[in-house]
This record gives structure tokens, C-alpha cells and sequence, in this order.
């Protein structure tokens, strides 16, 4: 494993850096993860990440698949090696980009689904009969769904720039 030139300077930057990527919704351990491997930019067994954070082999297990699942972190092969390595994907801008808006999409879905649920339910009620307050109601509800479609139309067309 290489040694930093300077730990000191080396841990601050890792530190913020993994701030920015909490607010891309990973976990603090997730962000230092990432934020280690793509500082090295060299591949690492989960031996050699456990000991440089500090956390058990199992956790590191578990934080690189969430990282590769978005990814963030890729298994490379390395010709003697025979444990598995990960490295960070170093087109970090695109990569974090794309998981963000693809998470962003999903939940646009998911609360759009919902909504359209609730507007089914509020025409069945309209249907029995209309009242100026459950119109109103349905109004607003088929605003809110609007809205939810612009914002997935939004990040789809992100996506694809």
C-alpha cells in the first residue's frame, strides 16, 4: 500500500472531500471509502482498505458493493493477485452525476406512482359525487403530478447531455 507524502495534508483532504460526496446521499464510511480510493488511484484488496480506515474487513465488504452497485468503484484484475481489487471509477464528475439524477428519477417515479394512486382514489370519489372541496383536492393533486412528471422529464434530459 503507498505511503502519503504528507498524511496530515492527505487526511484533511480525504475529510472534505467525503463531506461533498455525503451530499450525494452515501453513507460517511461509503464517502471516506470512495474519497481513499480515488485519492490513491491504485486498486485495493479489502484487506489493505480495513486497515487503512480502520473498519472491519465485512464493512468494507459491504460499502464496496454499494460503491460498484453505483458505479463508483470498480473490481479490477491485477496479473499475481489473487484476491479481489477495487478501484475508484475516475470519471468521478459523470459518475456521480449520473448516480445522483438516476436516484432522482427513481423517487420522482416512485412519488408520482403514489400521487397517481391517490388521484384514482379522489376520482372514485368524485364519481359518487362532486364537492367544491374534493374538487379543489383533485385540482391540486393533478398540479402535483404535473409537477412530478416535469421534474423526471427534467432529469431525464440531464441524463442524456
Amino acid at each position: 500500500m503507498k505511503e502519503p507524502q504528507n498524511e496530515n495534508v492527505t487526511s484533511e483532504i480525504m475529510m472534505e472531500f467525503s463531506k461533498t460526496l455525503e451530499m450525494f446521499d452515501l453513507t460517511p464510511l461509503e464517502a471516506r471509502l470512495f474519497a481513499y480510493l480515488y485519492l490513491y488511484e491504485e486498486p485495493f484488496t479489502l484487506d489493505e482498505m480495513s486497515e487503512a480506515l480502520g473498519k472491519s474487513k465485512t464493512s468494507m465488504s459491504t460499502n464496496v458493493r454499494t460503491l460498484s452497485d453505483l458505479n463508483l468503484v470498480t473490481r479490477v484484475w491485477k496479473k499475481g493477485v489473487r484476491k479481489d481489487l477495487y478501484q475508484a471509477n475516475t470519471q468521478l464528475f459523470k459518475s456521480f452525476m449520473n448516480s445522483y439524477i438516476n436516484k432522482w428519477i427513481d423517487a420522482t417515479i416512485h412519488q408520482k406512482d403514489a400521487l397517481e394512486e391517490t388521484n384514482n382514489s379522489v376520482e372514485r370519489e368524485l364519481s359518487k359525487g362532486e364537492t367544491p372541496e374534493l374538487q379543489q383536492i383533485s385540482q391540486k393533486l393533478q398540479d402535483i403530478i404535473f409537477f412530478h412528471t416535469q421534474v423526471e422529464l427534467l432529469f431525464r434530459q440531464m441524463k442524456q447531455d
